[in-house]
């Protein structure tokens, strides 16, 4: 009886009212949030932290431009170089030094996985274009060749050795932090490389469909920024305190405009709008299909007379744009609410401070991951006509035949054109 006694000291009536003064602390935090207390608006400092976050922008504009001149594959490489960056930030919010301390070199395992998914991922994306670049070199064909019939298995292979590595490493009183370490990486993988698979194989589409969808989403993070910044008073979610209405509707209407205009230029020209086939950095020509072909609409009967323009040149790739633009100001922005509510239960501001006035790279890419994905699935279901074409054909033979196999199909194919010929 005396210990439920003293176990139930502290639902005393001074216990109660200790509860009760903390709560009394919280709540002025709490109604300022509500009341808006962490917007913009109210930001005295909001000058300062815009003119860094200006000055950032700028850098990084001016290097991805120049990169988008340079090509495809300098394309593909910035996105390896993003991808290390966030693998780095990423591995670190778990790490304890304490416990690194015990385990010397085990920071090289997550790197290991790394490489491996690297290898996977673009060996299974990349591989006609890397066959396309070697083809009139016979050696460099053939090994190439071997190299991509057994890409899965030597993967594979570097998998187990990598959990092999994991188990040979494990120590007593270490299994919880390790084991979490092995499911982290593993997470990280799958975040990081889903996305950028994507924006890869959308990149050698065409850089159209890489540039768009990037712009767009870059476009409505600045938009939602300055209306905020200026007209912000309604707070969005309490994910992310300083996102406000205002905000939210002035960047959505601001990324639709955007997209039908900036389709419009982007369309013109054959090295944003032709695909790659190789791994080369020449100049593109290629017929630039339907989509970007300017059809002609009558604006008469719609708009007074004494109006200038009598009709309008519309590219179809406009009304596709529309559609990014809308998934870019409605859904892409609860990837950044998700890494708001990540770095919350973390407790960081920033996922890192390799950027000054945006924090990491992953704080930059957490809208972009879920629009990758998106652009790339709207692109092979609605864009790429769904029936077969010659193209797509030689490319699977091209893919998965030997040569040998290859000139068997062609001796085959003639014998069946000579029966049908001759009855």
């Amino acid at each position: 009886m005396q210990k439920d006694q003293s176990s139930s000291a502290p639902s005393t009536p001074s216990a109660g009212r200790v509860r009760q003064r903390r709560r009394s602390q919280e709540a002025p935090f709490e109604t300022s949030k509500v009341n808006g207390g962490n917007l913009l608006v109210n930001d005295q400092n909001k000058y300062k932290s815009m003119l860094i976050r200006a000055y950032s922008s700028l850098w990084m504009i001016g290097g991805f431009a120049l990169i988008i001149y340079m090509g495809h594959l300098y394309i593909w490489a910035m996105v390896v170089v993003i991808q290390i960056f966030m693998a780095k930030e990423l591995f670190s919010l778990l790490r304890k030094a304490h416990e690194d301390s015990h385990l010397p070199g085990f920071w090289l395992l997550n790197w290991h996985f790394f490489f491996m998914a690297v290898l996977f991922v673009y060996g299974r994306i990349l591989s006609q274009q890397l066959v396309n670049t070697v083809t009139s070199d016979k050696v460099l064909y053939q090994l190439v060749s071997g190299l991509i019939k057994y890409q899965m298995a030597i993967c594979y292979f570097l998998y187990i050795i990598g959990f092999m590595w994991f188990i040979l490493t494990l120590k007593k009183k270490m299994y919880k932090y390790q084991f979490g370490q092995y499911a982290w990486t593993h997470m990280i993988l799958i975040v990081v490389f889903t996305q950028s698979a994507f924006t890869v194989a959308s990149i050698f589409e065409g850089i159209f469909w890489f540039l768009l969808p990037v712009s767009l989403v870059a476009i409505n993070d600045i938009a939602a920024y300055f209306f905020g910044f200026f007209f912000g008073k309604t707070p969005l979610i309490k994910l992310s305190p300083k996102k406000t209405w205002e905000g939210f509707i002035g960047a959505s209407v601001t990324t639709m405009l955007s997209a039908f205009m900036l389709a419009n230029v982007m369309g013109r020209y054959q090295w944003l709008t032709c695909p790659r086939e190789d791994l080369s950095t020449g100049w593109l020509y290629c017929d630039p299909g339907y989509l970007y072909k300017p059809e002609i609409y009558s604006l008469a009967g719609w708009l007074p007379e004494w109006f200038p323009w009598k009709e309008v040149s519309v590219l179809p790739v406009q009304w596709h744009a529309l559609c990014l633009g809308l998934f870019a100001s409605i859904i892409a922005p609860f990837g950044g609410f998700f890494a708001s509510g990540f770095k919350r239960a973390f407790k960081l501001k920033d996922f890192g401070d390799s950027i000054p006035g945006h924090g990491g790279i992953t704080d930059r890419m957490d809208c972009q991951m879920v629009m990758a994905v998106f652009v790339y699935i709207y692109h092979q279901s609605f864009v790429i006509p769904q029936s077969y074409s010659v193209e797509v054909i030689l490319d699977q033979i091209s893919r998965n035949l030997s040569y040998e196999e290859q000139r068997a199909l062609y001796t085959k194919l003639g014998q069946i054109f000579l029966e049908r010929r001759f009855g």
